[in-house]
Parts: structure tokens; sequence; C-alpha cells
């Protein structure tokens, strides 16, 4: 081929835009990260139209050949990127064009920029979606280690930011498991819908070839091809879905990082991380801040923000294409990234957390946490639970008045508020109220133990590890 040929297919591919834009839409600098995507999505392209006789079979090889070597440059870092060339696609198709001559053109037969973006993306996403989960099962792990470790480590278990009644520290943490199993589900489920392919689409109508898009399908990997080419092209609701399981995600993430930061304080003195995760201040020498869970809970308003951001750029574009779609990408990547650093950060630092079991049982043994305990008790001697209720009401004022808690109470005492509190009201401890909560789903410890076993047979029975 000569230069006068390159000069020619390069002004078919560039066009020249007024200097006053600049780079306004060039998208190189982000979208450059599908290159594995775009380079299997055209292999597997050029297969098909040499199966279906639309290309010569050693033009199909040439092509299958030249993009194999491309993808070794770009890997390997010898890739010159143009920005002239706007993005990911041109770059790659003109580099095809340098090195295999013009029937690297015919690549594009039957392939509108429409539904190759599409494809590259959602394979992207798929990839995406079983890295995301990977690293969220990886982190249940190190949570159930913990509850393991801790099936007799008593906790306050709180509402309203208020001491309620005692639980096992294993049974708070398996909360989170279980929060993030939702998670997975939610991404798995990403995945399904996302696990269709729109190739073959064209830029809106579908294509005036004999296109065999199963067999492409089948080569990228994709379960399904798509129903209707104009909604192949302009549908991005995988994105939403991700970013929406994502914002969820850090959100549970974020609620993690609070009760981490609360737990570190000298108030709760709860737990202790490890150096590596926790700053000094430039100021006060003493200070070992939880900084890596503040990062992480605030970086949930980001996430946030990218599903807002895609959800408004889609909100009124009419049906098909637009250019607006180009935006899709900054967000998602950046969800993405985030949701993905903040899982890993996670891992490390529970895995270095150190719970403080006195601390946690003295402050359980505290206050008046044992009083849904005690209306349990006079429920049991035959009173009304609203009559017990209020009986234990006064019952925790009067402690409260005279300064005391209720086992430092004499039976006399017991029986001025009611003739049912009899001797063994002693035997109401923080121990006997978490074995007393042996319901499905309960803190008993029996009941804990259960449900860390069949999470982590549940986890294996998924394959995630």
């Amino acid at each position: 081929m000569t230069n006068n040929d390159t000069s020619e297919m390069d002004s078919n591919l560039i066009r020249s835009l007024s200097p006053s834009v600049g780079n306004f839409t060039v998208s190189l600098h982000y979208d450059k990260r599908l290159y594995k995507h775009d380079i299997r999505g055209s292999i597997a392209h050029a297969k098909m139209l040499a199966k279906q006789g639309i290309i010569e079979s050693p033009e199909s090889e040439s092509i299958c050949q030249g993009l194999a070597e491309i993808e070794e440059e770009i890997t390997n870092g010898n890739f010159n990127w143009r920005e002239d060339l706007e993005d990911i696609h041109m770059n790659i198709e003109n580099r095809l064009l340098e090195k295999i001559g013009s029937v690297a053109g015919k690549l594009h037969t039957g392939r509108s920029r429409n539904d190759q973006v599409s494809t590259d993306m959602r394979m992207f996403v798929k990839d995406a979606v079983d890295i995301t989960i990977k690293n969220l099962t990886s982190l249940q792990l190190e949570l159930i280690g913990i509850a393991e470790s801790h099936t007799r480590t008593v906790i306050p278990g709180y509402t309203h930011m208020q001491r309620a009644q005692p639980v096992l520290l294993s049974h708070h943490l398996m909360a989170y498991v279980e929060m993030f199993e939702r998670d997975v589900e939610r991404f798995t489920q990403t995945f399904q819908r996302t696990d269709v392919m729109p190739l073959g689409s064209g830029a809106l109508a579908g294509l005036p070839y004999d296109m065999d898009r199963e067999y492409s399908a089948h080569l990228l990997g994709f379960k399904n091809i798509s129903n209707n080419s104009m909604d192949a092209v302009s549908d991005r609701d995988f994105l939403l879905d991700y970013m929406s399981a994502a914002s969820i995600c850090s959100m549970h993430l974020s609620r993690l990082s609070e009760e981490i930061v609360i737990w570190c304080t000298d108030e709760f003195s709860f737990i202790e991380l490890a150096t590596e995760y926790t700053t000094g201040s430039s100021l006060m020498p003493q200070k070992n801040n939880p900084d890596f869970a503040e990062i992480a809970r605030g970086k949930v308003g980001r996430v946030y923000g990218n599903l807002m951001s895609l959800l408004t750029t889609l909100k009124a574009l009419p049906l098909t294409y637009n250019r607006d779609l180009q935006e899709d990408k900054e967000s998602f990547f950046d969800t993405y990234d985030t949701l993905n650093a903040i899982l890993v950060v996670f891992k490390g630092m529970v895995h270095g957390m150190k719970v403080d079991a006195d601390k946690t049982l003295a402050a359980a043994n505290t206050g008046y946490m044992l009083a849904t305990d005690f209306a349990d008790y006079l429920v049991q001697k035959g009173l009304p639970f609203r009559e017990s209720h209020h009986i234990v009401a006064r019952l925790s004022n009067y402690c409260h008045s005279k300064q005391k808690t209720f086992s430092e109470l004499t039976i006399e005492e017991y029986k001025q508020f009611s003739d049912k509190f009899d001797t063994d009201v002693y035997a109401i401890t923080v121990e006997s109220s978490i074995e007393a909560r042996d319901v499905p789903g309960g803190t008993a410890s029996s009941r804990v133990e259960s449900a860390i076993q069949s999470a982590l047979q549940r986890i294996k029975r998924s394959g995630r590890y």
C-alpha cells in the first residue's frame, strides 16, 4: 500500500473540526481502557464475516493477525495513541490500516460504531461484575472469619444509637455478610441483563448482510443477542444496573465504615485497627485516625453522583444513538474503580481489626439493656406484655433514680413493682438474654454458628471460592 493510499484512508476516517472545540469530542483518555474488548469484538466480527462469505478468509486472517499484534503493542506500551483520532476505535482501526493496508477497511463491513461501542461496554461490564463479585466475596469471607472467632463475644446492640439489647459480635458482623450477599445478587442480575450482544444491529436498523449474530455471540461469550436493533444501540440500562447496584453496595460499606469509626473512638474502644490502616495527625502526635474508613464513607457520595449523572444524561434522549452517550463511560469507570478500591481496602482493614472483648462485654453490662428480658420474665409469670412493659419501665426509672443496676436490687425492691418477681429473676443475665433469642435469625450462639456455616455453604455452592 502506498502513502497516498494511507492518506486517502485517513481522510475518510478523520474530519476537520473547528479549532475552537479543541479536545471537546475526544474520549481517548478514558475509553482506551476498552482496547482488549474492542479487539476481541473486532476479531469475532472478522471471523463471522469470513464464515458468512462476506469477506474472504485470507482477508479475515490478515485482519485478525493485525489486531492481535496491535493488542500486543498496546499491552507492552508500544502503541502510539493519537488524540486527533478521538477514540480507541479509530486509533485501532487506523493502526490496522497502517499494518495491513486497505483490507483493514473491510473490518467495518456490517458494523456501525454504535453497535461496536455498545458491545465493547457490555463485555467490559461483564468482566467488571465478575471482579466486583470476587471482591465482595473476599470481604464476606473476612467478616465470616472474624465472626467464627467471636461466637461468644458480646456487644451492645443499638437502636437510635442508644444501647438496646445485648447481641453477639458475630451476629452483628453476619448482618453485613447478608447485606453483601444481596449486593452479590444484584450484580449477578446485572450480569444476566448485560449478557446480551448488540453487535449486528448496525447504526440503528439492522444490516443488509447475511450476518450470523449467534455465531458472533458464541465467539464473544454472550448468552443472548438483542431483539431490537434500535433498542440495542441506545440501551445503557446495563450500566445503570451496575451503578445502581454499586450505589447500594457502597451504602452498605459506608454503614460499616461508620461503625468502625465509632468503635475506634476512646468513648467506645471496642476495636483497634492495624496501624497501616490508620493515619496520624499533623499536629497531635497521639492520634491514630481511621482515615481509610472515613475516606470510604466519603466516596459513597461520588458513586451516587455518577449514577445520577448517567440517569440525567439518559432521561431525555430520543431513539436511537446520540453523542450524549459518550458521557456514559467516565462515570461508569469511576464507579467501578471507586467501589472495587473500597472493597480491596476493606478486606485488609477488617483482616487486621482487633476486638477488645472485655470492653464490649462491659458496655453490654451497663445501663438497662436487659429491660426487655425482665418484661418477658413477667409475661412468663402470666402478665400481659403491655402491663409487664409498664412495670419494667417504672422499675428502670427507679434504678436510675437510685443509681443501681437491675442485679443490685434486692428482692424486696423488685416486689415493690410486682409480686410476680421472685429470686429466679437473678438468673437474667447478658448471656441468658442472648441465648434466649433461640429463633431462626436470632442472636443465640447456636443460631449464629448455624448462620455462619450456612453462609459459607452458600458461597461454596455458588462457586465463588
